[in-house]
């Protein structure tokens, strides 16, 4: 018999309504991923990504269609989705250590103990290199930590899928990889489930087993799905050159540029 899929996106179709207009974003998604897989999404602006990425969470249910997340249906947020948005979504009058241990609480409240919670709170903020930083508050620290915090934070409720929209989209290039690079030693020490939506062709290509492109919208599709087929641990220096990597790259641009040209609307 065969194992069922760790996440299996089925039939899903999203459309909007305002007043008397209907757009539909989305349309006939089928999609499955495997534990421990780090997918990709991309495709232009407009196109459904992140209405995509929120049907998963479950903060947005979609009009038809259903998402099962260890064949049960996922129709509400929950603790076994954790999601990173590109805005860190911290709260201001919180320490970094506060920002995290609010999520602990509220998920392990009942399963661990005042010290195990706060043993775990320290244990994530390590992970993403911000124990140092645990009594600054989101005003005192960089843009690219808040975003390492906004990580631990999801991580620390132990999630079965890991959600990212655009979590590196607002940063400068350098502490852009750099993240990408502790993201990806993390997915690797932790086997953690990874969907990410993207705009960036080279970080899909870095980060990803699979980059699934949406054709354009309204009424937009999965156009192509792409293996990438590149052994880890990823060296982005080494991959520079690579002609896996590149071809890969190749594939994904002529998809976005070519197939499906971005046209601005009149």
């Amino acid at each position: 018999m065969q194992a069922k899929p760790f996440l299996s996106i089925e039939g899903v179709d999203m459309t909007f309504k305002r007043g008397a207009a209907t757009t539909q974003v989305l349309k006939g998604i089928d999609l499955t991923v495997d534990k421990g897989e780090y997918i990709s999404i991309i495709g232009h602006s407009g196109c459904g990504k992140s209405t995509l990425l929120n049907i998963v969470a479950g903060l947005t249910k979609a009009t038809t269609g259903v998402v099962l997340l260890e064949d049960k249906v996922v129709d509400q947020p929950g603790p076994d989705r954790g999601v990173v948005f590109q805005n860190h979504s911290l709260l201001p009058w919180l320490t970094v250590y506060e920002n995290v241990a609010l999520a602990v609480d509220k998920v392990f409240g009942k399963a661990k103990s005042a010290p195990e919670r706060r043993e775990w709170v320290m244990r994530n903020l390590e992970l993403v290199h911000m124990g140092h930083a645990r009594d600054k508050r989101p005003s005192e620290i960089s843009g690219g930590m808040k975003q390492r915090v906004g990580i631990a934070r999801a991580l620390a409720m132990e999630p079965k899928i890991l959600l990212l929209d655009e979590p590196f989209g607002a940063l400068d290039a350098l502490t852009r990889a750099h993240l990408q690079d502790q993201v990806m030693q993390i997915q690797a020490d932790l086997g953690t489930t990874v969907m990410m939506i993207t705009h960036d062709v080279d970080e899909a290509v870095l980060l990803s087993d699979r980059i699934v492109m949406l054709t354009n919208g309204p009424s937009a599709n999965i156009g192509e799905i792409l293996a990438v087929p590149l052994a880890r641990p990823r060296d982005r220096i080494k991959l520079a050159t690579d002609p896996i990597y590149l071809k890969c790259r190749q594939a994904v641009l002529r998809f976005l540029y070519e197939r499906n040209r971005f046209v601005e609307a009149a």
